[in-house]
């Protein structure tokens, strides 16, 4: 986008002077208003444009905020904030989350680009110009010249709200923020208290999930239904308490007692593990119903575990029985996987870690094993696993009966959920623990995400993790003929328990038979519904082929097969269901299925 002209002109501010800041972020609120945002996309772009008002005033002594409107489909409200300072010498690191302001919240640009949909900068020694915007929502009716105007008019007219009440309806806010999350204590003067008081919040929701899985888990159409609308329903409260927090921690629109700053940082550290606990449970539903995918990106392990010491720091922080540490190997190249996944799965790990250590110590971990893998370990002297309970623990909704579990009930989700991330990222997740002398927990990635390809490692005295796959070295050639990637690995990992196989993958029907022509494979698993050639037409081609016909061919599909599809399907040696919900029953159903092709696995 030209940063020069980036649409219809609608309004211009100075910043000479500090008030300046407060009057950009009330024009641009009201502008955002009449524009048919809602209430939070006002505070969103209210919140940005201050922040980088405050960065030009505090930076460069002055400057101007530009507002201009993009009449292009989609609509746009767009605005420049620019100024004749010095320039951002260390640009790179404050995008990059790692620098700390000497003078101030060092939070401005990024945290405006976090809350905008566009976000453009160009900068140099003389001067720096920061574009951002909002589209509108596409439900919104596009907006025209004409009324473009009257709402410019209707700004210049606008008499300019009194400073003081904008900061009474910032209290306003804060008190009820404050009134509904501490119901059962009207004053917090102690982080200890506080910090009690947030734990049985949330140990009784880690209850109540858990008893409504115990109810819903012999239904998993009901059971995934239940988590995807419950998370939905619980994730914009939780949003909009978290944004208003955010909004006063930052001054925005007045400054804060100490007192006030702590209950507020309070009330947003709480919700922030709440809203992750909610978006675990809607990633447990998505990874179930097929629909999770794995967006690479590169980073660095320093800004992961940085983030990683800096979020339960606080939180161990007041126990003194229990020593915090965070380490990684700097040599370790930058990764190129799934963060956001990778984060979650670590997350996962500490807060066990933290729940069953009542005193002792807490190791974070990272080093990298050779040019291809890293490993991550989160290390306790906490109660540990028995041998026997090695395998449960990484089942869903499966919990050890203990005394400290009793204590800190919980839904049974963390660690099968971050087993099932670590496999989808093409690692493996492990535990290695004995009663009484603490866990560690393994979780070995690739450091460049290259779909299903698994890790090669097998840890001492633990189960065999998946190993890579090739074309050359095949004891049994397996074909895995299927468009979608998830029911690829959950078939692979049937397979993988039953016999040692090499896999063969492809995702479509035309080079499924280039694969049986050419590598003659012991068995093809063949999905019916692909784009292009299907399974039907495939199994029609091979038989067809006086060369291939003996193929063995097993269908594996989530279709509901027709009488008339199931005749079709007379030379299939097996046909095994995609929607089979229980474990040991998915199986059987593969035993048998090898067995009818001639594999003897035993």
């Amino acid at each position: 986008m030209n940063l020069k002209k980036p649409g219809l002109p609608l309004l211009t501010i100075q910043i000479k002077y500090e008030p300046d800041i407060v009057t950009a972020r009330r024009k641009t609120r009201d502008l955002a208003e009449a524009l048919g945002f809602d209430s939070q996309d006002q505070a969103r772009i209210g919140t940005a444009v201050s922040e980088l008002a405050r960065n030009v005033f505090q930076y460069a002594q002055k400057g101007t905020v530009e507002f201009f409107f993009n009449t292009q489909i989609p609509q746009a409200l767009l605005i420049k904030v620019s100024d004749r300072g010095p320039g951002i010498a260390n640009l790179h690191d404050i995008l990059g989350g790692v620098y700390i302001s000497p003078s101030g919240m060092g939070v401005g640009l990024i945290g405006s680009k976090k809350l905008m949909d566009i976000f453009e900068l160009e900068t140099s020694n003389a001067g720096t110009e920061v574009l951002v915007g909002k589209t509108l929502s596409a439900k919104s009716k596009n907006i025209s010249n004409d009324v473009l105007v009257k709402i410019v008019e209707s700004m210049a007219t606008k008499k300019a709200d009194d400073a003081f009440e904008e900061i009474q309806l910032q209290n306003r806010e804060l008190l009820a923020a404050l009134d509904e999350l501490t119901a059962k204590k009207n004053e917090l003067s102690e982080l200890n208290a506080e910090l009690e008081e947030t734990n049985k919040g949330v140990l009784a929701l880690y209850a109540e999930l858990d008893e409504k899985a115990e109810s819903l888990q012999h239904a998993n159409e009901v059971k995934t239904s239940f988590l995807s609308n419950m998370t939905h329903e619980f994730r914009t409260p939780l949003s909009s308490i978290i944004s208003l927090t955010r909004l006063l921690i930052d001054r925005v629109d007045g400054d804060l007692t100490p007192e006030q700053e702590r209950q507020v940082n309070y009330i947003r550290k709480s919700g922030e593990s709440l809203l992750e606990l909610v978006n675990d449970l809607l990633d447990l539903a998505k990874v179930e119903a097929g629909k999770v995918s794995v967006n690479a990106a590169s980073f660095d392990v320093e800004e992961l575990m940085g983030s990683l010491r800096g979020m339960f720091r606080p939180i161990i922080g007041d126990r003194e029985s229990i020593e915090f540490t965070v380490d990684w190997d700097e040599n370790i190249p930058e990764l190129n996987t799934d963060q956001p996944k990778v984060a979650q799965i670590l997350r996962n790990l500490i807060s066990n870690a933290v729940k069953f250590t009542e005193k002792g110590r807490i190791q974070v971990n990272a080093k990298q094993v050779n040019s291809e893998n890293v490993l991550f370990t989160v290390a306790d002297s906490g109660i540990g696993i028995s041998d026997e309970h090695h395998r449960l623990i990484f089942e869903d909704y499966s919990q050890i009966d203990s005394k400290v579990q009793k204590k800190h009930k919980g839904t049974g989700l963390g660690l099968p959920l971050s087993r099932k991330l670590a496999r989808m990222l093409g690692g493996d997740l492990w535990v290695e623990s004995k009663i009484g002398s603490g866990s560690i927990f393994h979780v070995l990635l690739p450091i460049k995400y290259e779909g299903n390809k698994e890790a090669i490692l097998i840890p001492k005295n633990n189960s065999p993790m998946p190993t890579e796959i090739t074309e050359s070295n095949s004891k049994f050639k397996v074909l895995l003929i299927d468009d979608d990637e998830p029911s690829r690995y959950i078939l692979r990992g049937l397979i993988s328990s039953q016999l040692s196989a090499d896999f063969i993958e492809v995702q479509t029907g035309e080079e499924g038979l280039v694969k049986i022509k050419t590598l003659k494979p012991d068995v093809v698993f063949l999905d019916l519904n692909m784009p292009g050639l299907s399974g039907f037409d495939v199994l029609d081609k091979v038989q067809s082929d006086p060369n291939l016909k003996d193929t063995p061919i097993i269908i594996n599909t989530a279709k509901k097969l027709s009488e008339y599809e199931i005749a079709r399907l007379e030379h299939a040696s097996a046909i095994l269901s995609k929607e089979r919900t229980d474990h040991q029953r998915a199986l059987q159903e593969m035993k048998s299925a090898l067995v009818k092709v001639g594999f003897d696995y035993q």
